[in-house]
């Protein structure tokens, strides 16, 4: 039996009732003849525009061969609920009588839609004007940040009822101007609950909580729409505990108050008393359920969570695919997976976890699996399917995937979206495929700060440095503003290709022009640079400002130095930075090798052996190099003074041969 959509339903009943409609007409010799009673017929136009059936709507009143004041007033209202403003205002301009219903309309909806002119221009034509006429204009403004004109307006109105106080006071609040809305509040003659509601809830989005209870304890009339925004106002500034005294004096607690009052409980960490109080809900709300299992993981409970979720029977695919997601922040890959497979039904989001999931805890080919299986049986993948795939293919050695996994984007219309363009940008770019990532760069029709980012540390990253910086500057010829791995990319870019003048220009650009505090991947950069060239002693001036600046120095930017100093034989420097990174670091065979290194180049015999006594002493031993190669698809790994490579023999061989070449080469 195949399931009908709500939509289709909706649609269904619609034509049924317009064609019991038409039936209202008859033609007698050609000429159309209308029952008077117009009522149903408006009444379906005013159905079909609140449903978003506009085509419906419009048949329908073309149809209609003698239509009132109130048909087109139906269908002018309907036209800007739908966002068809040009629609209203030409049926507007046709109407051969208007009522003070239609200039209200039309007011209104040109203010919505932000033509403030038009508005003013239809006002000042209205023959009589109601309050309502005066209300629009002035709520009008007030949405439109136009707050002097929407006061001024309602200086001058002849009527004023408790609506025009209330637009004015709440146009106030919303805009910030909450003196300004208590003084025009003290001036009302007669309040009702909104009007109370409307400064209770300006105070509490202000913080000035004390002040909104003692207004709330004064009000005359409280409705529930007032307890929760008073409660909402506490939750908000972090007094939960006047929250909670709030929540238990309600009356009559509705949805809205449990859903509030639960929330706010599981934002500051109250995970125990919000399953307490979910427990004693007279409705249970599966969203409500879903939020605090999601609290209960968040703060690393990952394990109770979903001891609860067996426990329950709430439990949807949205619980169970939280609790996935705390499995596999918690590294638990094992039972993440055994949990999505024990799922009876499985959305696209939940075998999008799965395979990012996968691809974040070093599994990367069995996230590829999964990808394979989701295709095969599986939703049809969306764009977060492909842009995880895409992340998982940047760090595979090969790159045949990557370009399978472009090509499936491109099929399925999915290159389109930002996201998944720039995920193809940074696989190319990751995989060493620069052109590549450069043409997929300039096809695309939009670029955010993501996508100039992965292009230029591409760029950086592979060593071509004059070309990262270009695509800098084109970058800041756009409205796209740079951040923090911006420059990162840049400054990198510089230390690779040796451009200390730039690299000087671009660190000041950030702090300076971008307003960007520089982080310690700045200043590594900065420091690798200028150690490179042995700029030893501004090397050191960057770190002491760093060390100002209040950023510790890590590791990597005492290794960077270290590394400076023993191609520059710059010894003193040198020790120092050798000896801060074993202070965090007192593992690294590879200082220990540098340092022993430098002092044997000095002739400090015996400084060298200490060292490697000391490297002996903790147990550390030096990590051999490795390397690969992909050859007919398949990849050989090598670690320094391996010999277990089946091939051995004659890779040995061939490089005996190349080298005898070599020699042969240099002789003549």
């Amino acid at each position: 039996m195949f399931s009908i959509s709500p939509f289709t339903r909706l649609l269904r009943r619609t034509q049924t009732r317009y064609q019991k409609l038409t039936k209202t007409f008859s033609t007698v010799n050609n000429t159309s003849v209308i029952l008077p009673n117009l009522k149903p017929l408006n009444s379906q136009i005013t159905y079909c525009m609140r449903n978003g059936l506009v085509e419906e709507a419009q048949e329908l009143f073309d149809k209609i061969p003698q239509r009132n004041t109130v048909t087109w007033n139906a269908m002018i209202r309907g036209f800007f609920q739908n966002g068809k403003s040009k629609n209203a205002l030409s049926l507007y301009n046709q109407m051969p009588e208007r009522d003070v219903f239609t200039f209200n309309t039309v007011i209104s909806g040109l203010m919505r839609c932000g033509d403030v002119g038009g508005a003013r221009e239809v006002f000042d034509r209205v023959p009589v004007r109601d309050v309502v006429t005066w209300n629009s204009m002035v709520a009008g403004y007030f949405d439109n940040g136009l707050i002097a004109e929407a006061l001024r307006m309602f200086d001058v109105m002849p009527m004023k009822d408790v609506i025009s106080w209330n637009l004015v006071i709440g146009g106030l609040a919303k805009r910030l101007q909450l003196d300004l809305a208590e003084e025009y509040f003290r001036l009302m003659d007669v309040r009702d609950v909104v009007s109370w509601t409307i400064i209770l809830s300006g105070l509490a989005s202000a913080g000035r909580i004390d002040e909104a209870c003692q207004l709330f304890e004064h009000m005359p009339i409280k409705d529930i729409r007032a307890w929760n925004t008073l409660m909402g106002g506490c939750i908000e500034n972090g007094c939960i505990d006047i929250a909670e005294d709030l929540f238990r004096r309600i009356p009559e607690p509705d949805l809205d108050s449990w859903k509030q009052f639960i929330s706010g409980l599981v934002s500051c960490g109250r995970i125990n008393d919000a399953l307490s109080f979910f427990m004693e809900m007279p409705i249970k709300c599966q969203k409500i359920y879903n939020l605090v299992l999601l609290g209960i993981i968040r703060n690393g409970l990952v394990k109770d969570a979903h001891a609860f979720l067996e426990k329950s029977a709430c439990s949807d695919v949205i619980s169970q695919t939280n609790i996935i997601v705390g499995y596999f922040e918690i590294g638990d890959v094992e039972t993440a997976v055994k949990l999505f497979e024990s799922m009876p039904t499985r959305d696209v989001t939940v075998w999008n976890v799965v395979i990012f999931g996968l691809g974040s805890n070093d599994g990367g080919e069995e996230g590829l699996k999964y990808f394979i299986r989701m295709k095969e049986s599986g939703p049809a993948p969306d764009k977060a399917t492909i842009t995880s795939v895409l992340a998982i293919c940047s760090d595979l050695p090969t790159l045949t995937l990557g370009k399978q996994t472009h090509s499936q984007a491109i099929r399925l219309g999915l290159d389109k979206f930002t996201p998944v363009s720039n995920a193809v940008v940074s696989m190319y770019a990751r995989c060493g495929t620069m052109d590549l990532a450069l043409l997929e760069f300039v096809s695309m029709t939009a670029h955010d700060v993501i996508s100039w980012n992965s292009i230029i540390c591409g760029f950086a990253h592979h060593g071509d440095g004059e070309k990262a910086l270009e695509m800098f500057e084109q970058m800041k010829t756009t409205d796209v503003k740079p951040n923090h791995i911006t420059f990162i990319g840049v400054l990198s870019a510089c230390s690779h290709a040796g451009l200390i003048d730039e690299g000087r220009y671009y660190f000041d650009y950030m702090r300076n022009k971008c307003f960007l505090q520089p982080k310690s991947e700045h200043y590594t950069c900065l420091v690798d640079l200028m150690g490179r060239f042995g700029l030893i002693n501004e090397a050191m001036i960057f770190l002491k400002q760093m060390i100002t600046d209040g950023i510790e120095v890590p590791a990597s930017i005492w290794g960077a130095l270290l590394g400076a100093c023993r191609i520059h034989k710059n010894f003193e420097v040198g020790e120092i930075a050798g000896k801060r990174v074993l202070e965090t670091e007192p593992y690294n065979s590879g200082v220990y090798i540098i340092l022993a290194e430098m002092h044997l180049s000095r002739g400090r015999k015996e400084d060298a052996e200490r060292i490697l006594a000391l490297m002996k002493e903790k147990g550390v031993k030096k990590q051999p190099g490795c390397s690969w190669v992909q050859v007919n698809s398949n990849e050989h790994v090598f670690l320094s003074g391996d010999s277990l490579h089946p091939e051995y023999g004659r890779i040995r061989g061939m490089l005996d041969f190349m080298y005898m070449d070599m020699e042969d080469k240099i002789r003549k």
